[in-house]
């Protein structure tokens, strides 16, 4: 066991590359084996699609968050949308064993349904919490959302236990700091290091601000953003990586 904890977080666009040109979970299982962090966060997710799975000669066999975790990690996931051929989610993916598993429905319009990945893993003697969220489009509802995080950490997650929540945001505004983390005192790694949250979209030349990492008892010493040649060719947004090591 180290002394750093290492994550990723990524939404990858249900295995296909920016515009669903082509089936990309192949590479992109290639890449996470690449980057070897002890923790992934995973936004749309592809628990079961028929069509594809028709379609595509080398569609998984597994659902995909088991397809990535293969031997490597253990995996939960947390479907969200439903739908007659299949269903996507979040999933996070742990080199330690998943303790326990929660999935919290925070859809506030019917036709966006969201959802928060809670897990916990044992790391260095400490209960770590880990949270994966993908909140809607909408500013209204992510502020709604947001909320119905901060009250769910109040009521669950003890103080002194750290704390990750990482995932795509869809916060181009930077409402999270305002809504979210001074509420539940959280630092975001990429603001801490460099003075500001990472540009992640589009990966090929990322504008946007919309993916984040949030800690608490934990503080980052290295943050990357992946993203470019190669990596645009995976999904619609870049790959955040971080190196967390505890603060207390």
């Amino acid at each position: 066991m180290t002394d750093t904890l290492s994550l990723v977080t990524y939404n990858i666009h249900k295995g296909f590359s920016q515009f669903n040109r082509r089936l990309t979970v192949h590479d992109l299982r290639d890449r996470l084996r690449h980057l070897n962090p002890d923790l992934v966060f995973l936004q749309e997710v592809q628990g079961l699609h028929q069509q594809h799975a028709q379609k595509h000669t080398n569609w998984p066999e597994q659902p995909q968050h088991e397809f990535l975790a293969d031997s490597i990690w253990n995996a939960s996931y947390g479907q969200n949308v439903l739908y007659d051929h299949g269903h996507h989610g979040n999933a996070i993916l742990s080199r330690y064993p998943i303790e326990t598993s929660h999935n919290q429905d925070v859809t506030h319009l019917s036709f966006e349904r969201r959802g928060l990945l809670h897990t916990q893993i044992e790391w260095q003697g400490q209960i770590v919490h880990c949270v994966c969220a993908h909140l809607s489009l909408f500013a209204r509802s992510r502020k709604w959302q947001m909320a119905a995080l901060a009250e769910e950490i109040d009521r669950l997650v003890p103080h002194n236990q750290p704390l990750i929540i990482a995932g795509d945001f869809n916060d181009w505004r930077n409402h999270a700091s305002e809504h979210l983390a001074d509420r539940l005192h959280l630092t975001e790694v990429f603001d801490h290091l460099s003075g500001r949250p990472a540009r992640s979209f589009p990966v090929a030349l990322p504008m946007l601000r919309l993916d984040r990492i949030y800690v608490r008892g934990l503080k980052a010493v290295r943050a990357d953003v992946h993203y470019g040649a190669g990596w645009s060719k995976i999904s619609d947004h870049a790959a955040l990586r971080c190196e967390l090591v505890l603060t207390g």
